[in-house]
């Protein structure tokens, strides 16, 4: 059963997007992928969203640039957790895309990730996720020990090679 949802507002966002479900591949957690727009297609956008807890979804990730008011209008329409995730425009960097996701009003709360933080949007859900379900605590704690393990290992190999005379 799916248990994430990943939304996208557009298909120009879907690399990005990509590594944020490759991550939650690696941690073995389902998820659904939809692009909608909240300026060109909203009421599918709140159709979706009032209607993803009775799909099983436990967390949104919203990715979108510009005005980026995919986050949001999502947060709105339901009571589960959304994450936001910038993503970088052309224009201003993608700082339009982050401000427009983070300055939500009272009551209406979005998680947001740093502009471009695919794999961390899919890490904070699998972090909310795992608050009930020990198997992906597990997927989390395995996932931290091998990033533990790549930096003494690239530590080492830097070691050898200084001493080696890069």
């Amino acid at each position: 059963m799916v248990k994430v949802a990943v939304v996208m507002g557009s298909k120009s966002d879907a690399t990005l997007v990509k590594r944020c479900t490759g991550t939650l591949e690696r941690l073995s957690i389902p998820y659904e992928i939809r692009i909608m727009s909240a300026h060109r297609t909203p009421s599918i956008v709140m159709d979706y969203a009032s209607s993803a807890r009775n799909r099983g979804v436990e967390v949104i990730i919203a990715a979108a640039g510009k005005a980026a008011h995919l986050a949001g209008v999502i947060s709105a329409c339901t009571s589960l957790p959304v994450i936001g995730l910038p993503v970088k425009s052309s224009t201003l960097d993608g700082l339009d895309s982050l401000l427009s996701t983070v300055q939500m009003p009272r009551g209406i709360p979005v998680a947001t990730v740093a502009i471009d933080g695919a794999e961390n949007a899919a890490l904070l859900a699998a972090r909310i996720l795992s608050i009930g379900d020990c198997r992906v605590r597990k997927e989390l704690e395995a996932y931290a020990v091998g990033m533990k393990e790549e930096v003494i290992k690239d530590d080492r190999d830097l070691i050898s090679n200084v001493e080696g005379g890069i």
